[in-house]
């Protein structure tokens, strides 16, 4: 099984990633996908190892994903929910039969799961920037998370602003805050625990 320490970092597709932010920025909210070092707290702080189904929303070009399943083990899956297109079209050229990617909205993650008959996911990441949509729809988001996690399940953000704690704190109560300072940008990855009860 893959370690954290031997993951590697692989080609992935900046080009289309910086031209997915040029086009709709409120969606990808970044210039340049996450470095290594954001990847590897990602899934350190989600415990991605050892989940049999993990949820990423917003994968955008697959630089994280990659990492995902490079951590993750044999019989696990990935689903990858992305609303970008173009972007879906570039994760479904990945040949790992454990990734499925979803063109969808973050804010129906029951659906999709209803439609690939996946139970309750044990690990959801996002990197999707809630800084930069309405209130009413981070919300709903962080909602559909928490009705989807199984319980017990982790919900890890990583992002630039703090909204989505603030959000957050209403949905799930206080996060545990790390910051990754080898990114561009720094990021703050925020972690949840679903409660068990």
């Amino acid at each position: 099984m893959p370690t954290i320490s031997r993951i590697k970092p692989q080609a992935d597709n900046r080009l289309a990633f910086f031209q997915g932010f040029l086009t709709r920025p409120k969606e990808v909210g970044s210039i340049i996908p996450s470095s290594r070092f954001l990847e590897r707290r990602i899934i350190r702080s989600a415990g991605v190892e050892s989940a049999d189904l993990v949820i990423e929303l917003g994968p955008g070009t697959g630089g994280t994903t990659r990492a995902l399943l490079g951590a993750m083990k044999p019989g696990a899956k990935l689903l990858a929910i992305e609303i970008n297109e173009r972007f879906v079209k570039l994760l479904q050229r990945n040949p790992d039969p454990r990734l499925i990617a979803h063109l969808g909205s973050a804010a129906d993650i029951q659906d999709a799961l209803a439609h690939y008959e996946l139970p309750q996911p044990d690990v959801i990441l996002s990197g999707i920037p809630f800084s930069t949509m309405a209130r009413e729809v981070g919300t709903s988001i962080l909602r559909s998370v928490h009705d989807a996690l199984r319980p017990g399940g982790r919900f890890v953000a990583y992002q630039v602003r703090d909204r989505v704690e603030n959000l957050g704190r209403e949905v799930f109560g206080r996060a545990k805050v790390q910051t990754e300072l080898l990114n561009v940008p720094p990021m703050r990855v925020y972690r949840w625990e679903k409660s068990a009860a």
